[in-house]
């Protein structure tokens, strides 16, 4: 999709990044979850006290796209000790790619991971991963299209529900 602008994002963005944060998960996950464990996680992990905590960890960025003045998704990396798992210095994780229903299949999570890329050779680490949750076959396809394969599981924690994550990696040349 031509027209889409990537902005880092910063403290003074924390609502805006709230509110993609809050709308982009719940159009992703309401369907596959109760209503009290996607309130509950929805409260928690994207809290403005939460979001401004990770907005000023050095370790941490965040990234909207841009459509005209609209947000449309965003993107979340991290780095060294701020990695969910591996926290390995050679990793980058690939937290979020969220982007709003009515612009998938549109290429924006794809100028997304565009710009995790990039910022991944700038910073030399031998590879990118992720967790992407087993029962979302779009995102599973989507990062197998851009060269991930799967090495591992993990729990995700939604609210009282415990849910598998397919742990998958991109090796760097």
């Amino acid at each position: 999709m031509t027209g889409v602008d990537i902005q880092k994002v910063t403290i003074e963005n924390v609502v805006l990044l709230q509110k993609i944060g809050r709308e982009t998960f719940f159009e992703t996950f309401a369907d596959g979850n109760t209503e009290e464990n996607m309130n509950k996680y929805l409260d928690e992990g994207f809290s403005i006290s939460k979001l401004s905590t990770e907005l000023n960890d050095i370790n941490a960025e965040f990234y909207f796209a841009k459509l005209n003045d609209d947000i449309i998704g965003y993107l979340k990396l991290n780095f060294g000790q701020s990695q969910t798992e591996l926290q390995e210095i050679n990793a980058l994780e690939i937290q979020r790619i969220y982007v709003l229903k009515a612009f998938h299949g549109k290429s924006v999570g794809q100028i997304l991971y565009n710009k995790a890329f990039e910022i991944a050779k700038q910073k030399f680490v031998d590879y990118i991963w992720l967790g992407v949750w087993e029962e979302n076959p779009r995102a599973i396809h989507f990062y197998k299209k851009n060269g991930f394969i799967a090495f591992d599981k993990h729990i995700f924690k939604l609210g009282k529900d415990e849910q598998i994550d397919i742990m998958m990696k991109l090796k760097l040349d």
